[in-house]
């Protein structure tokens, strides 16, 4: 039987869990939270931080695991990629290329250099060299720490005299204790974040969604609601696919799964904002799965145990869909979360809620803050726009 080392035991798992149980693997989630929920539906828990490589590498080898993956766990993605390496195991890329995507300044720095659209950007590990060159920068600007996910951490800050809040919430958020400044890039229409796949180094599977953000959430730059397929025109997609496809040869990947965040801005240019080589938090890969009757998720565990893949396609979308992101405006203890019946058995094809009545609540600040998840399934996408125009006419998240 094979062995699969999962890092991580967040909730994002389950589904791995289980695609990995129905072809017969053994599945050993690891970190150092052992009440993590993950590790109750998993053959095997090791307890070791997912961050301290050389310990993974340690307990992976004394496993004899057969493949590693930090699915949509982004602190354990270079970890991943080493403890492959190490162990001569399929993963996506070289723990080299990992570390570029993975840190958000060496990434900018990757781009700039090699002729693609990249935003002027700097990296920074303490506050006072940040703030010196408040004036490189074309504002106003984005503040993000170098190695984080879910939007924890990240500022828009409009003038100087809010740098260095956003520089400190920033550092807070960092493993590393590294951030970057960029331009901020004003973007025209949705962003997108969704889940790509290769094949030996060729995309085959490329997938665009319009990322939408809720402007009266505490941060208001976390997404609420990602859709599929995207509204963003033809010629722009295909230009990011190519972009994507360069880059991959750049860094000469292999077959796995990555995350995506693009966007077309005001300048009439595409850019390519992140890519990780793993998969997507939100359960983007189970609702990408789901609408368009592939398994990126049971491919990504076949690649990681050197299992032959399906054949792979370029995705086509059985109706719209819509990952809905419940979440809080407000901190409490929650009461309920109900759905009008009717809408619920017309167009809800998936409840993944993560709370449970009398829990208490926070206002939405970033994936770990929310209620859970919805997928939504509608004909087209003027019925979507509706619903989503008017929320309170089909869900009710009550708050005491």
């Amino acid at each position: 039987m094979k062995k699969l080392m999962l890092l991580g035991g967040l909730r994002y798992l389950l589904p791995v869990i289980e695609e990995a149980h129905k072809l017969g693997v053994y599945v050993i989630t690891a970190d150092y939270l052992p009440n993590n929920i993950a590790h109750k539906y998993s053959d095997e828990y090791c307890n070791v931080s997912i961050i301290d490589k050389d310990a993974v590498l340690k307990a992976a080898k004394e496993l004899r695991i057969d493949g590693i993956l930090s699915h949509a766990v982004d602190p354990g993605v270079t970890t991943a990629a080493y403890v492959a390496e190490q162990l001569g195991l399929p993963f996506q890329c070289s723990h080299d290329a990992a570390c570029i995507l993975q840190d958000k300044s060496l990434f900018r720095k990757f781009l700039s250099e090699n002729g693609f659209n990249a935003p002027k950007a700097k990296g920074y590990n303490n506050i006072d060299s940040a703030l010196m060159d408040a004036d490189y920068f074309n504002w106003p600007v984005i503040v993000k720490p170098v190695d984080s996910a879910g939007s924890k951490g990240v500022t828009k800050v409009e003038n100087k005299s809010q740098l260095r809040s956003a520089i400190e919430t920033a550092l807070s958020a960092s493993i590393s204790k590294q951030i970057i400044i960029e331009d901020f890039l004003d973007k025209v229409g949705a962003q997108s974040s969704a889940d790509i796949f290769t094949v030996d180094g060729e995309l085959v599977y490329p997938a665009y969604s319009d990322q939408l953000f809720d402007p009266n959430a505490e941060n208001p730059y976390t997404p609420a609601i990602e859709i599929w397929p995207s509204s963003m025109d033809e010629k722009f997609q295909d230009d990011l696919t190519q972009q994507l496809q360069r880059l991959f040869k750049l860094l000469k990947v292999k077959s796995g799964i990555y995350n995506v965040e693009s966007r077309v801005c005001s300048d009439g240019k595409a850019y390519i904002m992140e890519v990780s080589p793993r998969g997507g938090g939100n359960r983007i890969a189970e609702l990408q799965d789901m609408a368009t009757s592939q398994n990126l998720i049971q491919n990504e565990i076949k690649k990681a145990l050197g299992m032959p893949l399906d054949n792979i396609t370029a995705p086509q979308y059985n109706g719209v869909w819509c990952n809905y992101i419940l979440h809080s405006s407000k901190e409490g203890t929650l009461d309920s979360i109900s759905i009008a019946p009717e809408f619920e058995s017309k167009h809800v094809r998936d409840i993944g809620l993560i709370v449970k009545p009398g829990d208490h609540i926070v206002p939405f600040t970033g994936a770990n803050t929310s209620l859970g998840t919805l997928f939504l399934r509608f004909e087209t996408r003027k019925e979507l726009d509706e619903a989503l125009s008017n929320p309170d006419s089909w869900i009710q998240i009550k708050v005491n």
